[in-house]
């Protein structure tokens, strides 16, 4: 049976969803709650969308969740860049999650690319006979 979890772009994005919380955690104060919170929410969009344009198996739409899970890696890496500026994350960190979202864009975008109607195969288990 296939699964999202064979994606090469969904474990990265798993990993790098993971790394954000962890990071976050961390340096919780009531300053960066809103920039963690949106960063928070765009790492979690990245997982989620590539599971979901997967999981709905039509062409169209996985497209369209791809570009929405590369839109929200964008947009992470871009709130970790200025969390990083500003001083709300240390820059090792910084380092390593602008790594992990580029490397997510980057797979996403191979994806979208990539990714064919042949490509796309049922999910449900086959009933056997």
């Amino acid at each position: 049976m296939h699964s999202y979890r064979s994606l090469e772009a969904w474990k990265v994005a798993h990993r790098a969803l993971l790394m954000t919380l962890k990071a976050i955690d961390a340096g919780n104060r009531p300053k960066t709650w809103a920039m963690f919170d949106q960063l928070k929410r765009a790492a979690i969009s990245i997982e989620a969308n590539i599971v979901e344009g997967y999981a709905l198996n039509t062409p169209r739409y996985f497209h369209k969740h791809m570009r929405i899970a590369f839109g929200s890696a964008a947009e992470a890496e871009c709130l970790v860049l200025a969390s990083g500026e500003v001083g709300y994350l240390e820059q090792a960190v910084v380092k390593d999650l602008e790594r992990a979202f580029g490397d997510s864009m980057r797979l996403v975008f191979g994806l979208m690319k990539g990714r064919r109607a042949k490509d796309l195969t049922p999910h449900a288990p086959r009933p056997t006979p």
